[in-house]
């Protein structure tokens, strides 16, 4: 899919289509990525609290991956899904 038909899906939708597709591919390259960029994203978001936390606790991490599609953590995260799906045109 093209950079600009990703733009027009909601952040929810972007983490979706690429975290189904990273896992159905076995892409722990890309889960690990979002992972590590997961808590700049959170301060970025507002939600600076978490971010010690998720440094310390890999299953937060890893929590925080697979609900990481919502809400203003979400929309710091589009350009993540948007670079990964656009190079992944079948996803």
């Amino acid at each position: 899919m093209e950079t600009n038909s990703l733009e027009s899906l909601s952040a929810k939708e972007l983490h979706d289509r690429a975290v189904r597709y990273a896992v159905r591919h076995g892409d722990l390259g890309f889960l690990w990525d979002l992972l590590k960029v997961i808590p700049a994203a959170e301060t970025a978001s507002g939600h600076e609290e978490e971010t010690a936390n998720d440094l310390s606790r890999v299953s937060a991490l890893l929590s925080d991956a697979m609900a990481s599609g919502e809400g203003r953590l979400g929309e710091a995260l589009r350009p993540i899904y948007i670079d990964y799906l656009a190079k992944h045109p079948d996803a």
